[in-house]
């Protein structure tokens, strides 16, 4: 069976679309996925991500077992009341899972981790963490709320009492306050502004409800994949996995290699990968024609005649993008590949051209026309 968030019944309300999702019954779109989209984009929506898990690492080594389980460093967030954005690798370089680490206080870390590798990452971090004196709890009493659109933190502020809606008002990007077990992260996955709340399970319907009445509408998982997409973020298992590290998934800038003498988990790997020479990188592609690329559509330089089954790039994220009005897509090819290549729909072979993304920043295409 399913599981189910803690605001199930309110998207049964809202007329949702449910699908499965990595064993969720979750919102795909509530009527519109184009309207959804644009709402974001223009003023302010809400997304129910508490299937999402919550993970709190507490103890005196907490600090010294994150510099050595993430490839980012969590030196850089030493303040407490900062977040990190950081890949968890394999010791062979591969990414485990994507990740944000939310430092709350002095020796407490909180990291959320996406619902289809909650129990391989679990099982990893504890592998990890025997030499260490920290504790891990799974928060599953914790229910997350996004708030994201240009006017995403202001509504989202409103439900915080007002010494913490003035602490988080005044946080900064990939900053985030706290009161009792609640956070708030100014951070998102969409590429607007807004707020990423996780608060107790029981609160989450009466938020969920005080947004709606004040006119935040209710966005499903299709809306928030285009707008990942078009802010030029990865998917976990399309765009990045256990198989591709971070250099070649466009995430070179999420590896913190110095200092040198921190060691962590996949390091030597990538080392050897960077002596070498990284084969392949992730590009943005743009769609000269009509249709829309998907996922494992086939890639190659333009004007050659290899055929699809050789094609050395692949799409890895594509669909239509609605702020551009046209198919965009993330796709890994080899690193000497510039401006034109083919993408094979249906069958035949259609011009695309390779830029530079994200696609869309605060709200405006960054394509040259």
């Amino acid at each position: 069976m399913a599981k189910r968030t803690p605001l199930y019944e309110a998207h049964v309300a809202d007329g949702a679309k449910l699908v499965d999702f990595a064993g969720w019954e979750m919102p795909i779109d509530y009527g519109s996925q184009i309207a959804e989209h644009k709402a974001v984009r223009e003023s302010v929506g809400m997304f129910d991500v508490s299937h999402m898990a919550v993970v709190d690492i507490s103890g005196a080594a907490a600090r010294e077992f994150l510099r050595w389980l993430l490839a980012n460093d969590v030196a850089k967030i030493d303040d407490a009341g900062r977040a990190l954005y950081t890949c968890m690798l394999n010791t062979r370089g591969g990414v485990i899972d994507d990740l944000i680490v939310y430092h709350l206080s002095s020796d407490l870390y909180r990291i959320v981790v996406n619902a289809a590798t909650t129990e391989k990452d679990l099982a990893w971090i504890k592998s990890q963490a025997r030499d260490y004196d920290v504790a891990i709890d799974h928060r599953q009493d914790m229910a997350i709320i996004a708030v994201q659109g240009p006017r995403g933190r202001d509504m989202a502020a409103e439900l915080l009492d007002e010494a913490f809606r003035q602490a988080a008002l005044q946080l900064k990007p990939f900053q985030v306050a706290v009161e009792n077990d609640r956070s708030v992260g100014r951070t998102g996955y969409t590429g607007e502004d807004g707020f990423e709340l996780v608060l107790p399970a029981e609160e989450a319907v009466t938020a969920w409800k005080s947004l709606r009445d004040k006119g935040v509408a209710p966005i499903g998982l299709g809306a928030r994949d285009t707008l990942r997409l078009e802010a030029g973020l990865n998917l976990y298992g399309q765009d990045m996995d256990e198989e591709r590290t971070p250099l070649e998934s466009g995430l070179a800038w999420t590896v913190a290699f110095k200092p040198e003498e921190r060691d962590f988990v996949g390091r030597a790997a990538l080392e050897h990968l960077r002596a070498e020479g990284v084969g392949q990188k992730l590009v943005g592609l743009v769609l000269e024609g009509r249709g829309v690329m998907r996922h494992e559509t086939a890639v190659r330089a333009a004007d050659s005649d290899v055929e699809e089954e050789h094609a050395e790039g692949e799409i890895t994220s594509g669909s239509y993008a609605p702020t551009l009005s046209r198919s965009i897509a993330l796709a890994r090819v080899p690193v000497d590949w510039e401006d034109s290549v083919e993408v094979c729909l249906r069958g035949k072979w259609q011009p695309a051209r390779i830029v530079r993304y994200p696609f869309v920043r605060n709200g405006k295409s960054r394509i040259d026309d």
